[in-house]
């Protein structure tokens, strides 16, 4: 028993040195966003470095105006006029190509948006397959993986409706099932449940917080301090620059265990406490 203990604490030290060890997904330094000329000028990002790991469930937290959203769509490839240096998987931004980034946008990094984005005109199963069609698969085959997707996040009986038929928490589900149908290794969620009541928010944060567990590297904005404590990581921005950087500490999955049922509550911070035998 003592030896089975001690080799699973290896094992446990092992997964942290490779992770520690593994080279960042993300790194900024020193990045610069601006806005306007001359006496105008302002800027929205004020030398922020930052580096994010792979496997990483960061939290951004910070003020209406103090630049979050800017650095997600930065982070994103949606906003490139910036100053400073930003390497996605080792490889400076600058010198890559529009065509490169756009590939990179596409099969690499899954958006989720506050306002779902969904297309009025197209049904569920559409939505979701809509980012196969820029990979040349064919429909039929598109619609396959989508509606696989769909299954996971148990929608499948839902795969012909249209998106006015849908709740906001359905909604913000089939956004996020379109986000991972390329399989991305990086998930961008903009405020993912700020239109979503307490339980469509837990619903939503239980499917990140699933995602995450599978490895995925996950950057949140957002406003409602409860949802920090699904994150590995918070950070806490205020005018344009990183004010605090916090990583945190929460229950670890049961991986043997099946899916949490979606109407449990939520998991709480974990202390640890050393129990001493009686003599």
């Amino acid at each position: 028993m003592i030896k089975q203990l001690q080799f699973a604490q290896l094992t446990l030290i092992i997964a942290i040195m490779t992770v520690n060890n593994s080279p960042p997904v993300i790194r900024l330094k020193d990045l610069r966003k601006r806005f306007g000329i001359g006496d105008a000028e302002n800027f929205v990002l004020n030398g922020i470095d930052l580096t994010i790991k792979k496997g990483e469930f960061v939290a951004i937290m910070g003020p209406s105006g103090c630049g979050k959203t800017t650095l997600l769509n930065i982070l994103g490839l949606l906003d490139q006029s910036i100053d400073g240096e930003y390497e996605l998987d080792g490889q400076p931004i600058a010198t890559m190509s529009k065509r490169k980034q756009a590939r990179i946008r596409s099969q690499q990094i899954g958006f989720v948006f506050q306002s779902f984005n969904l297309i009025s005109r197209l049904n569920v199963i559409e939505n979701v397959a809509l980012p196969l069609t820029y990979k040349g698969i064919t429909r039929t085959k598109r619609l396959e993986i989508a509606s696989d997707i769909l299954r996971n996040f148990h929608l499948n009986e839902r795969e012909y409706y249209m998106p006015y038929q849908l709740s906001g928490g359905q909604m913000q589900r089939v956004a996020i099932a379109r986000a991972l149908v390329n399989e991305p290794s990086i998930i961008l969620a903009d405020e993912p449940t700020g239109n979503l009541d307490s339980r469509a928010s837990h619903i939503i944060m239980e499917e990140l917080s699933d995602l995450h567990k599978r490895g995925n590297t996950i950057i949140m904005v957002t406003h409602n301090p409860r949802l920090t404590t699904y994150a590995s990581r918070v950070i806490t921005m205020l005018d344009g620059q990183i004010d605090t950087d916090t990583k945190t500490i929460t229950n670890p999955p049961v991986l043997s265990s099946p899916k949490r049922p979606l109407n449990t509550r939520r998991r709480k911070k974990s202390t640890y406490k050393i129990k001493r035998k009686r003599k």
